[in-house]
């Protein structure tokens, strides 16, 4: 079953209820049925998509004329923590990525570190599972070169990403494996639109990883974890969505 199917399958379901809302990049209130279609399929769709197209294949990237007038902010829009609040009264200035786990040297680097590192700028569009889509212009830090330069082990088979946010008490997070984290549109973002990455969009770093849907692109990211399983990380599922409401792990587009 293809993601577009699967969208219009729960349209149908949605009406038929009644209104039921689904918002998968905001809070969700799903039936179990509701759940199970939108798990249903991952194992086919992830070994297709994994059989049928080259790993390196890049997503779509666009000309700065087919930029969105407007990119709506989804799903937590602040952490609104105390530690979040006097980071950006600091303009981040003691703000610390901590890459870490399956890696033989652990990093702790500031904003400005990684904003004089290497960068790559990429026009691209984010596909949410609610039904919108919007063009922006992303640049960030190749996730290739943080893994890189932290000496990922053999062991090592997932990306964590752990963010600052939460939702209803529960630490937000998601998690890629080492082929789409060594793909070279998956970064992490400091700036989108010619400008620093706004609060509502995630700041100060967020993930990018364009072959995926929305629900994948973590937003207040504060700690890059190199695990061997997912199955001690929060849920077992590999993400908050995956976890609370039966999303797929792969959210391959």
């Amino acid at each position: 079953m293809t993601i577009l199917t699967r969208r219009r399958l729960i349209g149908s379901i949605g009406a038929s209820a009644g209104g039921l809302l689904l918002s998968g990049c905001d809070r969700i209130v799903a039936s179990p049925a509701v759940r199970h279609v939108l798990g249903a399929g991952e194992s086919l769709t992830m070994g297709s998509q994994r059989l049928l197209s080259n790993r390196s294949a890049l997503a779509r990237e666009f000309s700065a004329l087919d930029m969105s007038p407007v990119f709506r902010t989804n799903g937590n829009t602040n952490p609104d923590t105390d530690d979040y609040d006097s980071h950006i009264a600091e303009g981040f200035a003691n703000w610390r990525l901590i890459v870490d786990g399956l890696v033989r040297r652990p990093l702790s680097l500031s904003l400005a570190q990684i904003r004089a590192m290497p960068h790559r700028t990429q026009i691209t569009r984010h596909d949410c599972v609610e039904g919108w889509s919007a063009i922006g212009k992303w640049t960030g830090l190749p996730l290739k070169l943080a893994l890189d330069a932290a000496g990922v082990l053999a062991a090592a088979r997932y990306v964590v990403f752990h963010c600052a946010d939460d939702f209803d008490g529960d630490p937000y997070y998601e998690s890629i494996d080492l082929i789409d984290a060594y793909h070279p549109q998956s970064i992490l973002a400091w700036g989108m639109n010619d400008q620093l990455l706004g609060v509502g969009h995630g700041a100060p770093l967020r993930l990018r990883v364009e072959r995926q849907l929305g629900y994948k692109q973590a937003k207040y990211v504060m700690r890059v974890e190199l695990v061997a399983s997912l199955d001690k990380i929060g849920g077992g599922k590999g993400g908050y969505w995956e976890d609370s409401a039966g999303y797929q792990w792969y959210a391959g587009i």
